[in-house]
């Protein structure tokens, strides 16, 4: 099995901590990042564009995306040109509807035609992913985010999706397809295996990465390990003199 520095997929690290963001920049395999205004709210961050100027101080040459937050086509437009403007590696994040279900389709060909790169995200399914594909032709180098976590929470298989995204999005060398919301470490192996250009990985996802490939006779042992040692640290007896009956036998 390839280690994390053997795989073909490029990892970005989605968070908005920003000390785990300027940890994770130090990580060599770490070949972008991506935030959103979830991601923001959780990490306590009150001032977007004051928290968004900060880290592109920090990390001025790995791609970073930024989303927009207007709900409208005209103020998500405003919005995009904003941020556009922070840094030359910032990619704005633009869904692929809005809370009205009206899709972005116009507004991304628009943006991205004039030079505006583009991280199309909230897709989950196929004629999503062909009509951004489309609309992103011959534009600014843009990405499209699947989110095949989310397809997987519905009980359907992401892997059938992602390598279609591929087929679909083969003529647009200038796009690239995003694994996005993955759930476990084996969606990064899975990404890899297909072909997919970028997986986007939480933190909590990233502190199993020494684990790829680790032997599972010692991943076995360890696990033995750890169950040992909770029931000694806890305390837990069991007194087997107190009943040597066997079991079913009926006291007088």
């Amino acid at each position: 099995m390839k280690s994390v520095s053997e795989l073909r997929v490029q990892v970005f690290a989605d968070g908005a901590d920003k000390a785990s963001m300027l940890e994770l920049y130090r990580q060599p395999y770490i070949k972008g990042f991506t935030t959103n205004p979830t991601l923001m709210r959780k990490a306590g961050v009150t001032d977007y564009e004051r928290f968004a100027r900060e880290i592109l101080q920090h990390i001025p040459d790995r791609p970073i995306s930024f989303e927009v937050f207007a709900d409208d086509e005209a103020g998500m437009e405003r919005q995009a040109r904003k941020i556009a403007r922070w840094a030359a590696n910032v990619y704005v994040k633009i869904p692929v509807t809005n809370t009205r279900r009206e899709p972005m389709y116009e507004l991304i060909r628009r943006l991205s035609a004039e030079g505006i790169q583009i991280n199309a995200t909230a897709v989950l399914t196929l004629d999503q992913v062909d009509q951004l594909a489309r609309a992103l032709r011959g534009g600014a180098p843009s990405y499209i985010s699947v989110f095949a976590g989310r397809v997987a929470d519905t009980g359907r298989d992401p892997v059938p999706i992602m390598k279609s995204a591929l087929e679909l999005m083969a003529p647009e060398p200038n796009t690239q397809l995003v694994w996005a919301s993955p759930r476990e470490l084996l969606n990064i192996i899975q990404a890899d295996e297909i072909g997919c250009h970028i997986i986007t990985v939480t933190s909590d996802v990233l502190k199993k990465v020494n684990l790829i490939g680790k032997n599972l006779h010692d991943y076995s042992l360890e696990t033995v390990q750890m169950f040992h040692d909770d029931a000694a640290h806890s305390g837990y007896s069991l007194d087997l003199a107190r009943d040597e009956r066997p079991v079913g036998s009926i006291s007088s």
